[in-house]
């Protein structure tokens, strides 16, 4: 089973794939990841991407495409691809096929976490963390429990990231979709796009990509 997950930033890609991987024993291909373990690794791709980096230019598609073929070879195949970040374009999506179709592989289902613009933004504006043990809080969800104290482990020191914002949070849904976009119309045409609430509760979220997987 290969599939796309698609969702702007805060939509719980992460959360879901994880739960995919540790469940079906999947494989999350995202292009970041990949691109910074390749480097740190001194593999061919990493070398040829990290002199590319280091002008400051971006990573070509000929690179991110070898870099993935090299993942989908070292994987097997009988183990899942998630596909995290990429394709974003229509040339990614030719590249993708033609690297499953080399290897025998099929793109299975596209599955968007959709969400609502306003809700996202309080979600992620709303959200801080234990400064001492990393417990999640959020200022309308989920508040410690005595104001000002953790629940875990009793730290008074609280922090928020610094890119939980709305600007950065509604610039960051733009680029989303911009980078999606072109994408999205392609994979409809194939009929093989799912698109999910990705404002539900997370188990329900779980729930409906496995039936879709299923399916």
């Amino acid at each position: 089973m290969n599939i796309i997950l698609l969702g702007p930033p805060g939509a719980g890609k992460g959360t879901q794939a994880q739960r995919l991987v540790e469940k079906f024993g999947m494989r999350q291909l995202s292009t970041g990841d990949m691109l910074r373990a390749a480097v740190k690794a001194g593999t061919p791709v990493g070398l040829q991407a990290k002199a590319v980096m280091e002008r400051g230019e971006l990573v070509s598609d000929e690179i991110v495409s070898a870099l993935i073929g090299e993942e989908l070879d070292a994987m097997g195949p009988d183990t899942g691809a998630i596909f995290d970040g990429y394709p974003r374009t229509a040339a990614q999506v030719e590249s993708l096929d033609k690297l499953l179709a080399d290897r025998g592989r099929t793109l299975d289902h596209v599955i968007e976490l959709e969400v609502d613009e306003d809700a996202l933004v309080e979600r992620i504006c709303g959200r801080f963390t234990c400064a001492n043990c990393g417990k999640g809080y959020h200022d309308k969800f989920e508040q410690p429990k005595q104001p000002g104290v953790c629940d875990k482990c009793g730290s008074t020191e609280f922090k928020r990231r610094p890119d939980d914002n709305e600007e950065t949070v509604r610039t960051r849904m733009a680029e989303y979709r911009a980078k999606t976009a072109p994408i999205l119309p392609i994979y409809d045409a194939r009929g093989i796009v799912t698109r999910v609430n990705g404002m539900a509760d997370i188990d329900h979220v779980t729930a409906a990509i496995e039936r879709t997987m299923a399916g």
